[in-house]
């Protein structure tokens, strides 16, 4: 059986309805965060900015608050409802949206871009503590991949529908038309999904936040992960918000043509390699449960070479050749370090911890990556080949963070005996 077992079935609902509708919201979080890569061009012809306000706009206007609230949110989702949040967070990202497309110049749709990160940053931190009461360890690798789906089918809407609907209309209608699915699920996540019973904590029990994030600091495994995951992410967004950019100037395709050919061939390879590694790291798991740790180390490694191949290549036919590689093994290393993270952390502070977590990797990937890209490849020249050589200074970061990943799986299973210690030893 695939759920934890509860004295309060009748407060449950079914693990694979409250996965599916996870899934829905988990597409248009990341459609909504990659449409503006989409549109790139058709923005800075109106606008008339560079490469480094583009990359201002997918990274820290999205990102900064993304990361920072995330901890409030978590530690209220220690205590309360994750479900409610989950919904307000949907309503709101899914709203401001929409409200892009109302922008009136460069710096209103980056305000609106940061009302985006700030309803995003309800979402992961509780989704991932909700699935881990449904889902025992074992079973989680696998449904954390089915979640993790929503990765490159979120890319694929925003990279292939948004540059459609700009070219039948103009940009603007895009994020519109993007806005609507959000507002609706945020209503049907409510009537969905049951809150499941879980040790119950309140503000005066749970652990204070500085006392916590130390102990995780000093926790080898802890660390590591969320070092390799922060370089890992760093490489691999970066290149999923410029490679539509890359492939437009390098091969001369049209933009629409450039998304949905980047969206398709990484999107397609990726969605095949996110429920491959689910499958495997839930059989790995078996023989100990740092496996999956290892293979997401390997995968990443691994990814990131194939990926410079695709930013090197001359001929589109290559770039598509190397993107399968590149898509199956980038496609599910994530989801082995956030099931390691989800075995390593207490269920009292599973969602501040994961939210601690995601908010050094996203700031990393999402802040500093898109960001640095830019002003790397406007230094360069802002020209069609400077974009190549920012990402070939970037990708690299990648390899690094698998090597700490590895590190990470030698320590996990000691460090989550010492982080299941009583509160006392919090302190």
């Amino acid at each position: 059986m695939a759920t934890v077992a509860s004295t309060s079935d009748m407060r449950r609902s079914n693990p694979w309805t409250v996965l599916f509708v996870f899934l829905l919201i988990y597409i248009f979080n990341y459609a909504d965060r990659y449409l503006i890569s989409g549109l790139v061009d058709p923005i800075k012809a109106e606008f008339g900015v560079g490469d480094q306000f583009m990359g201002l706009l997918m990274g820290p206007a999205f990102a900064v608050l993304y990361t920072t609230i995330g901890i409030p949110v978590a530690r209220l989702a220690d205590r309360s409802s994750r479900i409610a949040i989950i919904c307000a967070g949907c309503f709101v990202w899914s709203l401001f949206t929409g409200l892009s497309g109302l922008a009136t110049g460069p710096w209103t749709l980056a305000l609106a871009r940061v009302g985006v990160g700030v309803g995003e940053a309800a979402f992961i931190a509780p989704a991932y503590s909700i699935l881990a009461d449904y889902f025992r360890p074992e079973k989680r690798g696998f449904a954390f991949a089915i979640l993790g789906l929503a990765v490159y089918f979120g890319q694929i809407t925003g990279y292939a529908v948004g540059p459609r609907i700009a070219e039948a209309h103009d940009w603007r209608m895009a994020f519109f038309v993007m806005a609507v699915p959000g507002i609706l699920l945020s209503v049907v996540a409510w009537f969905a999904v049951r809150e499941p019973a879980r040790q119950q904590v309140t503000a005066k029990t749970q652990v204070p936040l500085l006392p916590l994030t130390r102990r995780l600091a000093r926790t080898t495994a802890f660390t590591l992960m969320m070092l390799g995951m922060g370089l890992g992410t760093l490489s691999g967004v970066s290149f999923g918000f410029w490679g539509p950019t890359l492939f437009t100037r390098l091969y001369g395709l049209p933009l629409s043509e450039a998304s949905s050919t980047f969206g398709l061939y990484f999107g397609i390879a990726g969605l095949c390699g996110t429920l491959l590694f689910g499958a495997f790291a839930d059989r790995a798991a078996r023989g100990g449960l740092h496996r999956p740790l290892l293979m997401a180390a390997g995968a990443l490694f691994a990814a990131s070479v194939c990926i410079m191949l695709v930013t090197w290549s001359d001929d589109i036919a290559y770039a598509k050749l190397f993107a399968i590689p590149s898509g199956l093994l980038g496609g599910g290393w994530a989801i082995g370090v956030m099931a390691s993270l989800q075995y390593l952390l207490p269920d009292r502070f599973r969602a501040t911890g994961t939210a601690l977590f995601i908010m050094v990797t996203t700031f990393l990937g999402f802040v500093v990556g898109p960001w640095l890209t830019g002003a790397l490849s406007q230094y360069f020249g802002d020209a069609d080949l400077s974009l190549r050589w920012a990402l070939t200074i970037i990708i690299p970061t990648g390899i690094v963070g698998a090597l700490l990943a590895w590190i990470a799986a030698s320590h996990l299973e000691a460090d989550r005996q010492r982080l299941a210690e009583p509160a006392g030893a919090e302190r």
